[in-house]
């Protein structure tokens, strides 16, 4: 949105000393966009709550950067398209000279999730639609919403990119050579992983789960950049893996484009009857609950417009449910970075039927939320760092095909209970 709009008087009265006190210890907002009637309605949205006031504004990604420098705020909401420096452009220098928390505000188009996409793998903590000068009165609708991605941003443990691995992820992942006809990256076969030293998962506990059929993924805030980081470094063989993701409709198609083309397991948008096969990932499509129906290997996805539940549709509880209806003991849960309790039903289903629930730790999740209620009311077995996971994985996979390999050639392969 490209306006040249001046900056009203009751955005200079904003401005404010950096060292003069909040007063009550409120979340201090940046909002940066070009258009005056945006920061005008996101002013007004955020501040009809006393635990929010407004830092200061800016009308670009160059006075985004100094703004932020000067007044040091908790939180930054950063436009996509703006003159002279975009939000994408900025967003790099924000992270490196503040360490304030990032909320994107961009269209829902396919367009806009890309480049939203992008800047959540760049680093920034969340995103918010941005909507249409008729949709205005939504947004308002939506007052929230705004409030709670705010508020739970400045909770957010890894305000910058999390650790850096020496493996590649899907933002700076090179593929090379390809397949014909395809972009997808080829990397070599992968040899069974030995657990690495000083693992937080006990090789008795990945023992336990040497039967796992199947793998759900229940991910919310900081969702995109966590995948983006271990997809790619995931190879065949392992069992489906079904994720369910926090995210709008118009994303969760470009989401799923976007970690296929980094990584050679087969990642797509779920559709209703879609196969769930081995070295797939489906994720959920956002606005539709996902759920496992059949019996394995013969396993499909269903989806279903009924209410939310836990507040969000997909849910995380509709869908770990359904796994554990469906794979029963065979089922790996894994719990990660989100604010909220969504998922914390559908772990302890996960354990009553006999499979598995781990949890991603505080130190890599952008926010310490469901995960931490999961592992507070005892629905997580053990917590893992981020940079873990692919090998957690690997290592099951690969003590399931030790497993397979060992049994005698007149067993029958095991199924779920």
């Amino acid at each position: 949105m490209a306006t040249s709009d001046q900056e009203p008087d009751r955005e200079r009265n904003h401005k404010r000393d950096p060292d003069q006190e909040s007063g009550h210890g409120r979340v201090r907002v940046l909002i940066v966009d070009d258009s005056a009637l945006m920061r005008r309605l996101l002013s007004d949205l955020l501040t009809s709550t006393p635990e929010i006031e407004i830092a200061g504004f800016a009308r670009n990604g160059r006075e985004a950067v100094l703004q932020a420098v000067r007044l040091k705020p908790d939180v930054i909401t950063l436009d996509v398209e703006m003159p002279e420096v975009s939000g994408l452009d900025a967003l790099p220098t924000l992270l490196a000279v503040q360490e304030a928390p990032v909320i994107m505000v961009s269209a829902l188009t396919q367009e806009g999730a890309g480049v939203t996409l992008q800047a959540l793998e760049l680093g920034a903590i969340d995103f918010l639609p941005k909507p249409e000068r008729n949709q205005l009165a939504e947004m308002r609708a939506n007052r929230d919403l705004l409030v709670a991605k705010v508020l739970g941003a400045v909770q957010s443990r890894s305000r910058r990119s999390p650790r850096p691995s020496s493996r590649p992820s899907a933002t700076n992942a090179t593929p090379s050579p390809q397949t014909s006809g395809s972009s997808r990256a080829v990397r070599a076969p992968s040899c069974p992983r030995v657990q690495p030293p000083g693992s937080a998962i006990p090789r008795s506990l990945l023992a336990s789960a040497q039967n796992t059929l199947c793998i759900v993924i229940g991910i919310s805030t900081g969702g995109p950049q966590a995948l983006s980081q271990v997809f790619p470094l995931l190879t065949p063989p392992l069992p489906p893996i079904l994720v369910a993701q926090h995210m709008p409709a118009q994303f969760t198609d470009v989401f799923a484009q976007r970690l296929d083309r980094y990584s050679t397991l087969t990642v797509k948008q779920a559709e209703e009857g879609t196969p769930v096969l081995p070295s797939h990932v489906l994720i959920a499509p956002g606005g539709r609950h996902m759920a496992l129906v059949g019996h394995p290997p013969r396993v499909r996805i269903a989806l279903s417009d009924e209410l939310p539940v836990s507040g969000h549709r997909p849910s995380i509880d509709v869908l770990f449910r359904s796994a554990a209806t469906v794979y029963q003991s065979a089922v790996l849960g894994l719990i990660m970075t989100g604010m909220g309790r969504d998922g914390v039903e559908g772990c302890k289903a996960i354990l009553a039927a006999g499979g598995l629930v781990l949890g991603q730790d505080e130190a890599t999740s952008a926010v310490y939320g469901m995960n931490k209620a999961a592992m507070l009311e005892g629905a997580v077995k053990a917590q893992f760092p981020l940079e873990e996971l692919p090998d957690i994985l690997q290592n099951i996979a690969a003590m399931r095909s030790d497993l397979e390999a060992s049994r005698p050639p007149d067993q029958p392969a095991e199924s779920a209970d």
